[in-house]
């Protein structure tokens, strides 16, 4: 990785880990800020609701942007709008001035925001580092990432429990700052080509998708997985209180999730299979482990372990999925590939949110556990059916300019045809 690479990596890794321990303050700071304001927990879900919405809405237009300018802009104006609108609800709640549909309006917003950001991000990241080194960069950024999901909310707790929750989103509109400074002085450019239409462009990411066997078929896969892992987000934490010990069990399940995480994530910086992403697959078939050991045995250690054993396996399959992406979709398209895989899992995880409370109502609890566990392994299976999953293998440093594989040499400026 050349001295500027590197430099430009280190950007893009110190600004997003800074912007996702923020996210953790904020996590903790609503839901405190809401309550105490005199709002309900159905206030909550209204503004959450708001949210998910904005981003189903912005998601593709996000992916689209990305492709046509250079990423690193589109995830600057997305943080300077994100320091904007947090900055709103922080002076918000220290005014002691609470309006619901301001902070729906101002939560939507955010969101929308952010939309255009995680595509961006995606198109950039192989920017930064040579072909042979994007497993390990994409595995260094969820090495961070998880590690900053433990943390940021821990921190985000001592803090406005200590100076209220208008401190918690400062902080967080302070991290936005940050992150909007380190992509500023990133210095690697792409060439960029004058757009066609927004809807054409949109059609173009998704023929993209539908070409390839190993990529559609992972897209619909990750579309039910997250329906099931949506019911599995609702359930473990009513377990953890009622069945395993209250809410230091809830806690402990977290951390065990952040640890396998970070196994999952250190496991990738080191072993390099030719066919990642069919060894993907293969460690997230670990993860249904985790559901079933709330059924049986139903010990928290049982599922402490299941937890640890599954997310390792979690983490592991993401870095695969990003780097076979980054590898095999042409750079131009990149963008709108990532925003129609987030797309499908936004859509499919409030979907199964919604279906948790009924079907365990009418099902029982420990039959929709096992019945998640089977549709998560199903889910993973399926795909390793597809000749194109099985044999995909990663381009080495000789193969950069193949197609389907880029180059990712930065180029100057000068030299760049994007906007």
């Amino acid at each position: 990785m050349t001295d500027l690479r590197l430099t430009d990596f280190r950007l893009l890794a110190t600004g997003m880990s800074l912007s996702w321990l923020g996210n953790g303050f904020q996590t903790i700071a609503l839901a405190v800020a809401v309550l105490i304001s005199g709002g309900s927990a159905g206030d909550l879900g209204l503004v959450m609701a708001c949210s998910v919405l904005a981003m189903l809405a912005c998601t593709l237009f996000g992916g689209v942007w990305a492709d046509r300018v250079q990423p690193q802009r589109v995830m600057v104006a997305s943080d300077a709008v994100r320091v904007v609108t947090t900055a709103a609800i922080a002076v918000m709640f220290a005014s002691g001035s609470y309006q619901l549909p301001l902070l729906c309006a101002l939560a939507a917003v955010s969101a929308g925001a952010g939309a255009f950001f995680e595509p961006a991000m995606t198109a950039l990241r192989p920017m930064l580092v040579d072909v042979a080194r994007r497993q390990h960069a994409n595995a260094t950024l969820s090495l961070l990432q998880t590690s900053c999901r433990v943390v940021g909310p821990a921190l985000g707790g001592l803090v406005v429990a200590q100076f209220g929750a208008s401190t918690g989103f400062a902080v967080n509109a302070a991290s936005f700052v940050a992150s909007g400074a380190a992509a500023l002085l990133i210095r690697a450019r792409t060439v960029r080509v004058p757009g066609e239409g927004m809807l054409r462009e949109l059609g173009a990411g998704w023929r993209e998708i539908r070409q390839r066997d190993w990529l559609l078929s992972g897209v619909l896969a990750a579309t039910v997985y997250h329906v099931a892992n949506g019911i599995l987000l609702v359930l473990v934490p009513v377990l953890a209180i009622e069945r395993l010990g209250g809410a230091q069990a809830a806690g402990f399940i977290a951390a065990a999730e952040g640890l396998g995480g970070v196994i999952g994530a250190a496991i990738a910086l080191r072993w390099r299979p030719a066919r990642l992403l069919y060894a993907g697959w293969l460690t997230l078939l670990l993860m249904p482990l985790w559901a079933l050991a709330f059924v049986w045995p139903g010990t928290l250690t049982a599922v402490l372990a299941g937890a640890v054993i599954g997310y390792a396996g979690l983490n592991f399959y993401g870095v695969a999925w990003d780097t076979a992406i980054q590898d095999h979709i042409p750079h131009h398209l990149l963008a709108r590939v990532a925003s129609w895989d987030i797309l499908t899992s936004l859509l499919a995880m409030p979907v199964g949110n919604a279906l948790a409370g009924p079907l365990a109502a009418a099902l029982g609890t420990d039959r929709i556990l096992t019945l998640s566990a089977l549709v998560l392994f199903g889910s993973a299976l399926i795909p390793l059916a597809y000749a194109g999953t099985r044999s995909l293998t990663r381009f080495g440093p000789q193969d950069s300019n193949r197609t389907g594989a880029p180059s990712s040499e930065p180029i100057s400026a000068a030299q760049s045809s994007g906007r």
